[in-house]
């Protein structure tokens, strides 16, 4: 890759990320969810490769990163119980089976 070609991607990347801003996309929870995975893939790329220290500690920082984003998953898991189980009984469809 030239310089030019490194340079237009950088303005690219920064354009998009100021066009999400001014949509009021922020992309802060984005990264903050995506990132652990992107750890764990990382690390699992460099164990493939041999690489078993940096493999390693990339799999250990991503795995306890995710372990943190893992309550607001199953915060999430659990209202979306909630609304289904309270449409059902909204309909009448739980009770009617007993």
């Amino acid at each position: 890759m030239n310089g030019k070609s490194l340079l237009g991607i950088i303005c690219i990347v920064i354009g998009g990320i100021l066009a999400l801003k001014f949509f009021n996309i922020l992309l802060g929870p984005i990264i903050g969810f995506l990132l652990p995975f992107i750890l764990i893939a990382c690390g699992f790329y460099a164990l493939k490769n041999g690489k078993k220290i940096i493999g390693s500690l990339f799999l250990i920082i991503g795995f306890v990163l995710l372990f943190g984003n893992l309550g607001s998953i199953i915060t999430l898991i659990l209202a979306i119980v909630l609304i289904v189980g309270g449409i059902s009984f909204i309909k009448g469809k739980f009770g009617s089976r007993y």
